[in-house]
């Protein structure tokens, strides 16, 4: 696998779209001065760069010199993103809630107090309605601040009904701050370990998870409650593999976000995830028509703006739309059909190299090898076995087990005798090692 680039200049400019590119230059050019016309030199020269090279990029722009290259790229990284940052305007709930309370603090350092706190009441009612409650609390800060210190005469009781409201939606934020670090230490776990490989294990999430559940975590009903309780809960039933458990939650998790359909938008990536662990949950369970209703729903979900329109989330909607597309065909047992895929797959791996984690690009190797093998072509199989093998394992040691597993049936299928009795021990060893000898891999062996 080729190295990825570790210019984040780079990277940003390779990120951008055509339509991105002109609204760059157009933004640049509308008060230009020699530095500009500098970084649009490097612009230029970066973008028609096939991958980063400082030599070849100086010779490319000849009035920038060495010293000032690394002053110029930092310039240049900054005009960029406030480039894109009016092209994100209208589309980002963030960005519309964060220029809206800037608008705020500069009318109030003007001294504009009345204005200031007419637009803090708009971005009170705007947060409200779309469940961004981090911006509720920075605006009641302001608005407490503003009030304490000056007259207003806004209305009467204000102080009451501020610290009313401060007290309502810090409880919760707190909720949603616990609730959201319980997913996220319950993720963390299965990327680096996998399933709960033995009782020990089992003891021990079990234990994790019954310690950091917030005890009032039922009682708050609010979008982002409901998420993290069902995103924790799913984890947790996944990590123990308890998939009646994990497609209930699972369920629940898409089921948040049809109740309140605006948030489909404001936060895609969790609704692709939630899809993406719903068809999971249909794949462990077998149920066919399920699996097959729910990707039908996923495809018709992926050719939406919101998708197609939104480089991450046309990236995450690739990753999670492949890996059902090949469980489908393990489900049917198609697998030789299963391979045209690949040649798709491949190519999208090469070009959403910057983008994609390790994590990703593994259980891609893994089905795509688990295809082949299924299709009799156990050469192939080895093939993407050792591209897991020989990786560092760093990350999902249960994923580096089942490939070494694999890995061993294939040489047997092959009748690759020769080096099984070397193979056998090897990966015996390696599974003793981590712990995740189960019944069925001592049956095996």
């Amino acid at each position: 696998m080729p190295n990825r680039s570790t210019d984040t200049l780079y990277q940003l400019i390779r990120s951008l779209q055509k339509s991105e590119k002109r609204n760059f230059k157009l933004y640049v050019n509308r008060n230009s001065s020699n530095e500009d016309l500098k970084i649009v030199q490097l612009f230029d020269a970066l973008d028609r760069m096939n991958e980063y090279d400082e030599e070849a990029l100086l010779r490319r722009a000849p009035s920038i010199k060495k010293q000032q290259l690394s002053n110029i790229k930092a310039h240049l990284y900054k005009q960029i993103l406030a480039s894109l940052r009016l092209l994100e305007s209208e589309e980002n709930i963030d960005i519309q809630l964060h220029e809206q309370l800037d608008y705020a603090r500069i009318l109030y350092n003007k001294g504009l107090y009345h204005q200031s706190l007419k637009i803090l009441d708009k971005i009170k009612e705007h947060a409200k309605a779309t469940n961004q409650l981090s911006f509720l609390m920075q605006v009641l800060f302001l608005e407490k601040k503003i009030e304490s210190l000056h007259i207003t005469r806004s209305m009467q009781d204000r102080a009451d009904q501020l610290t009313s409201e401060a007290d309502n939606v810090n409880e919760h934020l707190t909720a949603i701050t616990k609730l959201s670090n319980l997913a996220l230490q319950l993720y963390s776990w299965y990327i680096k370990n996998g399933h709960a490989r033995n009782e020990a294990d089992e003891i021990s999430i079990t234990r994790f998870f019954k310690e950091n559940l917030p005890a009032e975590s039922f009682n708050k009903k609010g979008f982002y409650e409901e998420l993290y309780l069902s995103q924790s809960y799913c984890w947790y039933a996944f990590i123990r593999q308890d998939f009646l458990m994990y497609y209930r939650y699972t369920q629940r998790w898409v089921d948040v976000f049809y109740e309140q359909p605006f948030m489909i938008d404001i936060e895609t990536a969790h609704f692709i995830k939630g899809l993406h662990n719903l068809i999971s949950a249909h794949f462990d369970l077998l149920n066919y028509k399920k699996f097959d209703d729910t990707l039908i729903k996923f495809e018709a979900f992926a050719a939406s703006p919101t998708v197609t329109e939104n480089d991450n989330n046309r990236i995450q909607v690739f990753v999670y739309l492949y890996i059902a597309k090949i469980n489908q065909h393990f489900l049917h047992g198609t697998f030789t059909e299963g391979l045209k895929l690949v040649p798709y797959i491949e190519e999208k791996l090469v070009e959403y190299l910057l983008y994609l984690d390790r994590h990703r690009i593994l259980v891609f190797y893994y089905k795509i090898a688990s295809l082949y093998f299924g299709s009799g072509d156990y050469g192939r199989t080895i093939d993407y076995l050792n591209k897991i093998i020989n990786w560092k394992v760093d990350l999902r040691t249960d994923l580096q087990c089942y490939a070494r597993l694999l890995h061993l049936i294939a040489h047997y299928e092959l009748g690759n005798f020769e080096i099984l009795e070397y193979l056998i021990k090897s990966v015996y060893r390696f599974m003793a090692k981590l712990g995740n000898l189960s019944v069925v891999e001592e049956e095996i062996f």
